[in-house]
């Protein structure tokens, strides 16, 4: 018995449906011919490299298995006969196989994914709990930037308050240029000065004096 790797390129309009329909028709053929599948890896869908019967794209699957040629024999001849199929190809992995080893990674493979179905499914059913972080911990992820004490917000969230300078001096409480009579007495009590023009000229004389 040896082991081999067959590459299959399916059409990639194929539905899920007809891939699974075509995936069980490979796991009855292989024991039918004294063999042994061991791993059926989906690589989905990819580009190709050039236009196999018109396609651009095809859905790449692996088939890991040991057995003797009749069953790659039997695999090629399923191959050819379903329109399904792009291209296939058959490679010799290992020419002595140990089957102990090669259950023991099919018993993990498949415990491995039973383990995962079952955790999807206890996510999808539970939804996830949110927990209050404890006081600590969430007064260390609070940034102390954002977060000020009370009376600093108290002032923050108050107008700043406009207050007058005070000022010892005597003139620091009086209007600027508004003098009055009792912060100067002297110019209070005396007046305007006025200019009197003197005339030299002399006086005019009446018509009577010249008679």
């Amino acid at each position: 018995m040896r082991r081999y790797e067959t590459i299959a390129i399916l059409d990639p309009d194929l539905s899920e449906d007809q891939r699974t329909a075509a995936f069980a028709r490979v796991q009855e053929l292989i024991p039918q011919q004294g063999g042994l599948l061991a791993f059926i890896d989906e690589w989905g869908a990819r580009k190709l490299a050039y236009e196999i019967k018109k396609r651009e794209r095809g859905y790449y699957v692996r088939f890991d298995y040991c057995g003797t040629s009749a069953v790659v024999d039997e695999m090629e001849r399923f191959f050819r006969i379903d329109e399904g199929v792009l291209k296939y190809m058959t490679v010799l992995t290992d020419t002595d196989p140990d089957l102990d080893s090669i259950h023991e990674e099919i018993a993990k493979a498949e415990a491995e994914r039973a383990i995962s179905a079952a955790g999807g499914a206890t996510e999808a059913s539970e939804p996830l709990a949110t927990e209050p972080p404890p006081d600590d911990q969430r007064l260390a992820s609070e940034s102390p930037e954002t977060k000020a004490p009370a009376d600093e917000a108290t002032r923050v969230s108050e107008p700043p308050e406009t207050k007058t300078p005070q000022d010892d001096s005597p003139h620091a409480s009086e209007p600027l240029q508004a003098e009055t009579a009792e912060d100067d007495p002297k110019h209070a009590s005396q007046p305007a000065e006025t200019e009197t023009i003197e005339d030299d000229s002399p006086p005019l004389e009446s018509k009577e004096e010249k008679e």
